[in-house]
C-alpha cells in the first residue's frame, strides 16, 4: 500500500451518530494499553496521528482515518480497562456493538492481543462477541518485540487454544518498535477492501 494521504477524518463519541462513509473498512479492537495506536501510526507511517498514551482506557471514541481518499482505517474503544467505571464500559460496549452491527462497508475487524501473556477473559468475550456479529477475527498478536525470537510460535499457539481460534485464523505477530508484522496486515487489508462487500468471507 502506498500511501499519498491519510487523516482523521470522523471522530465518534458515545453519543454520535455513526458516518456512512460509502468506502471500505476495516476495524481494530483490543483492550486498553494493547498497543492498538502505535499500530494504526505504524500502518500510516505517522508518529503520533493516532495518539499513544500511557494511560489505559484513553481512548473513548471511534475514530476514523481516512487513506488515500479510499479507505478507512476505524479504532474502536479499548476495552477491558479496570479503572473505568462500569457504566462507562457499558457505553464503549454498546458504541463498538453499533459500529458492528450498522456499517455497511465493513470488511474486515482485527483483533490485537498482547503476545506476551494469554488472552485474558476479556479478550475471550470480544472475540466470541465480534464472531456472533457476524465476522472472524484476525488477530494481531502486538509486542512482538519483548519477547524472544524462540517463544514467539510458543506465545501464538497459547493465544490460539485461550481463543479457541477458528481454524485457518491469520495470527500475526507485530511490533510498532521494528515495524515487522506491518506489510503482512497491510496486504490482508488490500485483500478484503478489493472484494464486494457480499465475498467477504469475514461476513456471514
Amino acid at each position: 500500500m502506498v500511501l499519498r494521504k491519510v487523516e482523521l477524518q470522523y471522530v465518534c463519541g458515545i453519543t454520535s451518530k455513526l458516518p456512512d462513509t460509502g468506502q471500505p473498512e476495516v476495524a481494530f479492537a483490543g483492550k486498553s494499553n494493547v498497543g492498538k495506536s502505535s499500530l494504526i501510526n505504524a500502518l500510516m507511517n505517522r508518529k503520533a496521528l493516532a495518539r499513544t498514551s500511557a494511560q489505559p482506557g484513553k481512548t473513548q471514541t471511534i475514530n476514523y482515518y481516512h487513506i488515500n481518499d479510499d479507505l478507512y482505517l476505524v479504532d474502536l474503544p479499548g476495552y477491558g480497562y479496570a479503572k473505568v467505571s462500569e457504566e462507562i464500559k457499558a457505553k464503549w460496549g454498546k458504541m463498538i456493538e453499533n459500529y458492528l452491527h450498522t456499517s455497511p462497508t465493513l470488511r474486515a475487524v482485527f483483533l490485537l492481543i498482547d503476545i506476551r501473556h494469554a488472552p485474558s477473559a476479556n479478550d475471550v468475550v470480544m472475540y466470541d462477541w465480534v464472531i456472533r456479529n457476524g465476522f472472524q477475527p484476525i488477530i494481531i498478536a502486538t509486542k512482538l518485540d519483548k519477547i524472544k525470537r524462540s517463544q514467539v510460535a510458543k506465545q501464538v499457539k497459547l493465544l490460539k487454544t485461550t481463543l479457541n481460534v477458528v481454524p485457518g485464523t491469520p495470527v500475526i505477530p507485530f511490533s510498532a518498535q521494528t515495524k515487522q508484522g506491518r506489510e503482512e496486515i497491510w496486504k490482508l487489508i488490500e485483500q478484503f477492501i478489493s472484494m464486494p462487500a457480499e465475498e467477504t468471507p469475514e461476513q456471514e
